[in-house]
This record gives structure tokens, sequence and C-alpha cells, in this order.
């Protein structure tokens, strides 16, 4: 197999260091979104998780449902969602912060089930025989008893969400820049995270623009093809014709 059908990029060190030193705003701009989403996702799951997980607890014909169902949401891409999500919320924190947060549920609801479940029985019998009713006692002995495995989710959400923030709606310019950075050249990035994937999954209209045609657009200030940064200027975004953003 010959070796044009390859593209070579040119060696690059791990971090080039010229390129972050005039970009620090970027990263810290970064970082706060970063925070921002992570924040909001982790507690809105909470708020939506705890709840969940005692009624689960108390009624256990709910357990499975409830896993099942987020463990199924749990399961599907980022990207597919995003894809779903965007011709109605458009390119948005809301779009960000659906995936995030029912992707957190999961990890939430889990541990809170399995640090009331491990809960000791005589304790709660010892709780039953001073006369502490059920909302009482799982305010006061059951859910402070299951603080650690709480907190143990809480960690393990936070730090998925951290690590999937980024992959959200309007974050692909990123890639692109890091693609030209590595040695393709501006056209080749581009319809690596355009056209080509389409193409792979088998999609006829994939970069056709014609009459008729779908019509999937993201319009930006300037020219992509000689400055790659233009990708975070979006102006707007055509999905089938119909402006979404």
């Amino acid at each position: 197999m010959g070796s044009g059908l390859f593209l070579q990029a040119e060696e690059q060190p791990w971090i080039i260091w010229s390129w972050l030193f005039t970009h620090v705003q970027l990263f810290v701009d970064a970082i706060e979104q970063h925070l921002l989403l992570t924040v909001i996702a982790v507690g809105v799951g909470l708020a939506i998780s705890l709840p969940l997980a005692v009624l689960a607890h108390r009624w256990r014909r709910l357990r499975n449902p409830v896993l099942t169902v987020f463990g199924i949401f749990y399961t599907i891409p980022s990207l597919a969602l995003f894809s779903v999500l965007v011709p109605y919320t458009g390119l948005s924190v809301l779009t960000a912060e659906i995936g995030l947060v029912g992707y957190t549920v999961l990890i939430l609801a889990r541990n809170i089930l399995v640090g009331l479940e491990a809960v000791p029985a005589d304790v709660i019998d010892a709780a039953d025989g001073m006369g502490y009713r059920r909302t009482a006692r799982l305010l006061r002995v059951e859910l402070p008893l299951a603080l650690p495995a709480i907190f143990a989710g809480v960690r393990i959400a936070t730090g998925s969400d951290f690590g999937g923030g980024s992959v959200r709606p309007g974050h692909l310019a990123w890639e692109v820049e890091m693609l030209v950075r590595a040695g393709l050249e501006a056209h080749e990035a581009l319809a690596s995270a355009t056209w080509i994937g389409g193409e792979l999954l088998g999609l006829p209209d994939a970069g056709m623009i014609e009459t008729g045609g779908p019509a999937d657009v993201v319009l930006v200030h300037g020219d992509p093809l000689s400055d790659p940064a233009a990708l975070w200027r979006v102006w707007r975004v055509y999905h089938r014709g119909e402006r979404v953003s």
C-alpha cells in the first residue's frame, strides 16, 4: 500500500510552549467554563438523584427501573445526544448540561442507594425503638451514615463531568486547530471534522451543498482555510435549512 495514502504530520513536541504562552486567556476561559458546567451538572444531578434514590430505597420496585433508565441514558455517546438536542436547544449551555446532568444522575443515584442499603439493620431498629418516624430516621440516621458513599459518588461524578465538559457542541474548533498544529492542511482538518465523518456513516449528502439539499451549514466570521481560529467566531448555524443558532 502506497505511503501517499497517509497524511504525513510534521513532528511536534508534546507541549508547544510558545503557543501556550500566547493563549493563556484561552485556557483560563476554558477552565472557568469547565468549572461552571461541572458545578451546575453535579448540583442539579444531586437534586434529581437524591429523591429518586430515596424513593427507590423505600419502594424496591423502583430500584431497577430508575437505574435502568439512567443506565441506558449513560450509554448514549455525547456527540450523538448533541446531534438530537441541537435542533431544539441550539448550541447552548443547556444542551451541554442536559447531557452532563443525565450522565451524573446514574453515578449519584447508584452511590446513594449503596450508602442507604449499607446502613446496619440494628441501627435502624434502634432508631425505630427511640421513636424516630421514617422521615426523621432518614434525615438524622440513614443519610448521615450514607454520606461516605454519597461523597464518593460526588467525586466520581465531578471527575467524569470535568473531563467530558469540553466535548460539547461548538467546541470542535479546538480540535481543528490542534489537527492543523499537528501538520494537517486546514482543508484536511475541516474535512475530518465535517463531511468525512458523515461519509463514513453512509450519509449520502455529506459534504454537499446543492439546491434541494439538506443545507447543514455553519457560517463563521473569517476564513477558516487561512485562519482555523475563525471557527470559534460562529455567526449562524443551519440544520436542514432552518436556523438553530
